[in-house]
């Protein structure tokens, strides 16, 4: 079995963890709690095999460089970082209906990987740019801060969806089901200063690895540019809070447009707009 077939697979699991925890919280089968926890591990399990698997191939065919320097791999190693810091999430504040709103995020990620139009999979040699020490840590810096952000903007959801539902309709059955909204304002402002951590560190990596490459620490090329936008996003909602106390629907909505700018930032720059950063796309 080779790494895509893996890979494949773990598609499908994560599809499948994700019906499950959407499924336990429309209609309340916690009993398939433990199901659900169990698929997501084998198949970050299964998907870890496939990234060292991909990882071996690439020395077999003489490149011998990490799988993080393309579209396809990045997506995959997107969505194993989201499944991972859910999991994390998962086991820290003992909730599987964050699941929900979290584990679609991994599935689209992986499920784009797999099908998306004009994703190559194949395993090709890095461009010069790209042959340097700093790849491994400024992509893997990035990701988990775009893992952190996508779960943020999953528990921003849940938040208005909950809150929302109380103000027309008062509590329900199925809002019952969610964490208070103080407990979920509170995971989605930890899971914010966690990306934004990593997200620093990205940036600090990528600077230093574009004077190694480039010769330049900042370029103003246009991901540097969204980068630097998505940062300040964050932190003008991280100093908010801080001094000015934010929280409930203004850290929920600040969270669905952030991973928005992060989106913009990963998608955009490579399909959109030209750059020093095209490579990616």
């Amino acid at each position: 079995m080779n790494s895509s077939q893996l890979l494949g697979i773990t598609t499908f699991a994560y599809l499948a963890a994700a019906v499950l925890y959407v499924a336990i919280f429309v209609f309340r089968a916690r009993k398939l709690g433990l199901v659900a926890s169990a698929v997501t591990v084998v198949a970050l399990l299964i998907q870890t095999a496939g990234l060292g698997l991909r990882w071996s191939e690439s020395y077999q065919i003489g490149y011998g460089h990490a799988p993080l320097s393309n579209m396809y791999e990045s997506l995959v190693f997107f969505a194993w970082c989201i499944a991972a810091f859910y999991l994390f999430l998962e086991w820290k504040f003992k909730n599987r209906l964050i699941g929900a709103f979290a584990m679609p995020f991994a599935f689209v990620s992986m499920a784009y990987a797999s099908f998306g139009w004009g994703i190559n999979q194949e395993i090709a040699p890095l461009i010069p740019a790209l042959q340097s020490n700093w790849l491994i840590a400024h992509v893997i810096t990035c990701f988990i801060g775009y893992a952190a952000f996508a779960v943020a903007s999953g528990l921003g959801i849940m938040y208005l969806f909950k809150a929302n539902h109380e103000e027309r309709a008062g509590d329900s059955s199925l809002l019952a089901t969610l964490p208070q909204l103080r407990v979920i304002d509170d995971v989605t402002y930890k899971s914010i200063v966690f990306g934004f951590l990593w997200l620093s560190a990205g940036i600090i990596t990528g600077a230093i690895w574009a004077n190694s490459a480039w010769g330049t620490y900042w370029s103003w090329d246009p991901k540097e540019t969204w980068s630097l936008i998505t940062w300040f996003l964050y932190a003008g909602a991280l100093h908010a809070r801080f001094v000015r106390g934010w929280g409930g629907k203004r850290i929920a909505w600040i969270a669905i447009i952030g991973f928005v700018s992060v989106v913009f930032t990963y998608f955009g720059v490579n399909y959109i707009l030209s750059g020093l950063h095209s490579y990616a796309g």
